[in-house]
């Protein structure tokens, strides 16, 4: 059990009251081992998202337990959550979230800076995560000066460059054209097997879940399956995932 970063324990969150009460998220109990790739698919409306804001303490679930690293984060109060999620998580949001006045070196510093790190350590961090994601290029710009692509790889080095227990990520393709995906996702791919990184990601994408090693598909609210992807290679996988979207009852059309 030392290797599990993350275990979710009968999360229910239900919006409204008593008789127009909405359960978006129904027993879901699942955990995650230090060093794990896994992806969390469903239709609009299933709860991944509702799911993986409880995971970042951004929702608060109504019943059930998220231990992190250890600890319960649900019996958190405020200033400790904050402090935890500064701490212990990164994150990588659809719409970047870079502050445009800074540059990517300084966007991607920031977390060091606040944690009061050296700037001896802070230049030799940066410049191995910026080195891993190949965007060494682009530190000296501004957000407006990148590529979509670019921009989705410096948040990709910000949510990392503390070393956080897990990286939580959102739809981080659902911007970017498709070559820009794709090396956003061979980005992933090296954050998990250079870094050791543990990446939980929500997607409804096909081809961005085919990059996970396991995959958590919802439905309703409550897990309907998983999928490993062991030996497979990632076009077997991803044909292993078009099959459960169908058997889900999603359009396939609108994961490809």
């Amino acid at each position: 059990m030392d290797n599990i970063v993350l275990e979710v324990k009968n999360l229910d969150k239900v919006y409204g009251g008593k008789g127009s009460a909405t359960h978006a998220l129904n027993g879901i109990s699942f955990s995650v081992k230090k060093g794990e790739f896994v992806g969390i698919m469903g239709a609009s409306g299933s709860g991944k998202t509702t799911l993986l804001n409880c995971v970042a303490t951004i929702d608060t679930p109504t019943s059930g337990a998220i231990e992190l690293d250890g600890q319960d984060v649900t019996r958190m109060r405020q200033a400790e959550l904050s402090r935890f999620r500064r701490e212990s998580l990164g994150f990588v949001f659809q719409d970047f979230n870079l502050l445009d006045t800074l540059t990517a070196y300084e966007n991607i510093a920031l977390a060091l800076t606040i944690m009061g790190q050296r700037p001896k350590t802070i230049l030799q961090r940066v410049k191995m995560v910026s080195e891993t994601l190949g965007i060494g290029d682009v530190l000296k710009k501004y957000p407006y000066e990148m590529s979509g692509g670019q921009k989705q790889r410096v948040a990709c080095a910000r949510a990392i460059i503390h070393n956080p227990k897990m990286i939580l990520a959102d739809e981080p393709t659902g911007a970017l054209d498709s070559k820009s995906a794709r090396l956003l996702l061979q980005s992933f791919e090296r954050l998990n097997d250079d870094l050791g990184a543990t990446i939980l990601m929500v997607t409804h994408d096909a081809f961005t879940a085919s990059y996970c090693r396991r995959i958590l598909f919802i439905k309703d609210g409550k897990i309907f399956t998983e999928l490993a992807r062991a030996e497979m290679d990632r076009k077997a996988f991803f044909e292993r995932i078009i099959e459960v979207v169908s058997l889900l009852g999603g359009d396939v059309s609108n994961v490809l």
